[in-house]
């Protein structure tokens, strides 16, 4: 921690909805890491694609910290800025959690709070993990990284079809009103998933490199960040009201139980359209591109701060 003394902070102000209150979070957690020997200047993003754009610029700037405040996507293009430009020199990225799900943060158990999370990332250790990256094969410049969470089929769509607003009035609850949507209008058509030799035919896949997948879920249970391998779920079934039949058994944790339902690990797969019906991939959350497309692991891609334990209430230095 001695070495990450000019730090950068990128903060999404409309990430959830983010208010003056959050701002106040901010320059108090500022405070708290600059007790700590942690200088942290404040970025604000305008707009899509500018945390990408600001945190490609962080190495040249000598920066030696780059923490990232806003939600899943916010955080998603800020890794893409990191891994883009290393030149060598690996900036490590940290979180502030804010946004509509923020995956990462539950993973971490990292405090919703943000000064007592900056206290917690004060205390913290540097890790190397890897990253996904999910290629379109068609349009291969497209290629995005991916930390928590990317997937294939249904979920693709509803990040392609999720009303912009109504996500930044009402947070992860627009995805779920989108999702109850698809349940009678998309046509859960398969699509063919080759991986570790084998080929088979699904209608929607789950990429994790977290446990957590959105909301109060966990999906891909036995992902791990620092593992250089993806959990990856496959779901066969081409109904819609089987799929609302998965939630109870998802909520209790006995998903895996279910018959048309199947997991497995590997660090490569690729996805494929069977038919002319389009099916959408999505990153993080954030929508990427028709099929096909392929999900590869990335070793050693990004230098992650670690936060440490939340620290009891009467605890003291």
């Amino acid at each position: 921690m001695q070495e990450l003394r000019n730090a950068l902070l990128i903060h999404n102000p409309n990430a959830g909805g983010g208010d003056s209150a959050r701002r106040t979070k901010l320059d108090e957690a500022r405070r708290i890491l600059e007790s700590r020997g942690i200088r942290a200047d404040l970025a604000e993003t305008t707009g899509p694609g500018e945390a990408t754009e600001i945190a490609k610029r962080a190495s040249g700037d000598g920066r030696q910290l780059v923490i990232a405040c806003g939600g899943d996507g916010t955080i998603n293009e800020v890794v893409n800025g990191l891994a883009a430009s290393q030149n060598g020199d690996r900036v490590p990225l940290a979180l502030l959690p804010a946004g509509t799900a923020n995956v990462l943060a539950k993973e971490l158990e990292l405090s919703w709070d943000i000064p007592t999370a900056a206290d917690q990332l004060a205390r913290g250790e540097v890790r190397d993990v890897a990253l996904g990256l999910a290629t379109p094969l068609l349009d291969p410049q497209k290629a995005r990284y991916f930390l928590s969470v990317a997937g294939a089929g249904p979920d693709g769509r509803i990040t392609y079809a999720v009303d912009l607003e109504l996500k930044a009035r009402m947070g992860i609850l627009a995805y779920w009103l989108q999702g109850a949507r698809e349940v009678f209008n998309y046509k859960f058509q398969h699509f063919r998933v080759t991986s570790e030799g084998q080929s088979f035919d699904v209608s929607l896949v789950i990429v994790g490199r977290t446990k957590h997948y959105g909301g109060p879920f966990k999906i891909t249970t036995q992902a791990d960040l620092f593992e250089d391998q993806f959990e990856l779920l496959g779901l066969t079934t081409q109904s819609g009201l089987k799929y609302l039949s998965y939630l109870p058994t998802l909520w209790f944790g006995d998903l895996r139980k279910e018959q048309g339902v199947f997991f497995w690990k590997s660090d490569r797969l690729i996805c494929e359209p069977i038919d002319s019906d389009p099916t959408y991939a999505q990153v993080d959350g954030e929508p990427l591109s028709r099929l096909p497309v392929e999900f590869r692991i990335v070793p050693q891609a990004l230098r992650l701060l670690v936060p440490g334990p939340e620290r009891p209430p009467d605890a003291t230095d």
